[in-house]
């Protein structure tokens, strides 16, 4: 069962790490949002493989369902998005492959400092929901709060630079 696990756990992160690295090169921006759909599906992946079914959950519906469709939706309805005026491409090609590369030493780092994957699963409980709405309703709530606010805040700034656009 050990070696199932591990074996989907790096089939995933092969997954996410190529669909993002795809994500940011390539130049068609409709490809763009459907790998980013493909790695959001594959972090959902990875939330069950950690038994959050929860968290995979709310990552497909929310990410998935919602910001990626919204974001496909409006690139299908875009009508100047093959306009040549339109520039297309990453200019920070450098910087982006430096991040990269960055964050894969540090994960191979952590991954190679961690004595054991194994976790009791009895430690976590079997109703990670009741859990996860304890914790943000009790531990939590502070931070919860300021981010709902925070998003409240972006919503609003960006209908209001939507409507100046407008007019």
């Amino acid at each position: 069962m050990e070696h199932q696990i591990s074996s989907a756990f790096w089939v995933l992160s092969f997954v996410i790490l190529t669909s993002a690295i795809l994500l940011v090169s390539l130049k068609n921006v409709f490809h763009c949002a459907l790998f980013m759909v493909l790695c959001l599906f594959s972090v959902a992946g990875i939330f069950i493989l950690l038994d959050a079914e929860f968290l995979a959950a709310a990552q497909v519906l929310i990410y998935v369902g919602a910001v990626s469709i919204l974001m496909i939706f409006a690139i299908m309805l875009t009508n100047n998005l093959t306009n040549r005026v339109i520039k297309q491409t990453n200019e920070n090609g450098l910087v982006s492959l430096f991040v990269c590369l960055s964050f894969a030493v540090g994960a191979i780092m952590l991954i190679s400092k961690t004595h054991s994957w194994n976790y009791r699963a009895n430690e976590l409980g079997h109703d990670n929901s009741l859990i996860l709405g304890k914790y943000l309703m009790t531990e939590f709530m502070l931070p919860f709060e300021v981010i709902s606010v925070l998003l409240l805040a972006a919503m609003i700034g960006a209908i209001a630079l939507a409507r100046k656009e407008r007019s």
